[in-house]
């Protein structure tokens, strides 16, 4: 039987599904734009995008400071699932999500074709996700890890195989995208298991106004690499975030780009 989504849930995947046919289209380009764009560093990233104020760089620059190399160790044994948590998926069945091309392999999830999205809404939240990128990916290299986990369906934290590839530093692994950069580089090889734990606060709204934005606490692989980040609007690409949608839930959607990343044990608890 299928479950009913909320009016919110629904506007927010509306709203993803258009902006997922944009995405794909400077997927398609991706390759060469990033190309022309690269510097002397081998970093690949654009310099005709806009100015983001609050730090003086272009969305997507090559020439932002990347964030210092930091061992996380082993990838550790799947976490604990607290006893209140709201499981998204423990191995089985992805009865918790809208069901879509990606598949249930060996226990994970692995990413089809689209976007795979919550069922339910949720405001504030801890979440914590566990994934990998394949260790032989023979697409695109733009696409090697290439995912990402949107909160609210609206703002994006990075997933990247930013153990070998030079990307833009917010586009990079636990960034937050087209925004801020992880305050250090911990991810691990392709083929080894990383974790996110994010702590999140939804934005509120004041009628039309933004009373205060979203905010993200984050831990990749166990280091901290956000604490109150500010976010400063929805995720897109080449452009700068805005809020747009005066929302204060939305589902978790994880975001496909042709690339099978797998992921486990994922659970969050509503605050």
């Amino acid at each position: 039987m299928k479950t009913p989504i909320s009016r919110n849930a629904r506007a927010v995947l509306l709203a993803i599904s258009a902006t997922a046919a944009l995405v794909q289209l400077d997927c398609a380009l991706l390759g060469a734009d990033l190309v022309n764009a690269r510097d002397g560093s081998g970093v690949y990233g654009y310099k005709d995008t806009p100015v983001l104020l609050w730090c003086g760089f272009h969305v997507h620059d090559p020439d932002r400071p990347a964030p210092r190399r930091v061992d996380p160790g082993p990838a550790p044994a799947p976490a604990p699932v607290p006893s209140d948590a709201k499981v998204l998926f423990g191995g089985g069945d992805l009865s918790a999500w809208q069901s879509n091309a990606w598949r249930v392999v060996d226990g994970v999830i692995e990413a089809g074709a689209g976007n795979l999205a919550t069922k339910e809404s949720f405001g504030d939240l801890q979440l914590h996700l566990e994934w990998m990128a394949p260790a032989d990916f023979e697409g695109p290299w733009y696409n090697r890890g290439n995912n990402g986990v949107l909160l609210m369906g609206l703002y994006e934290i990075q997933i990247f195989d930013s153990y070998n590839e030079k990307l833009y530093p917010d586009g990079q692994a636990a960034a937050i995208y087209g925004q801020t950069p992880p305050r250090v580089n911990v991810t691990r090889p392709p083929g080894q298991w990383q974790t996110f734990d994010i702590i999140f606060t939804a934005p509120k709204w004041d009628g039309e106004r933004l009373a205060s934005p979203a905010r993200v606490t984050m831990f990749h692989n166990g280091a901290l690499v956000h604490l109150e980040e500010e976010i400063r609007g929805e995720t897109n690409h080449r452009v700068l975030p805005e809020y747009k949608r005066r929302l204060n839930q939305g589902p978790v959607v994880l975001g496909g780009h042709d690339c099978p990343v797998r992921f486990r044990n994922l659970w969050l608890r509503p605050l």
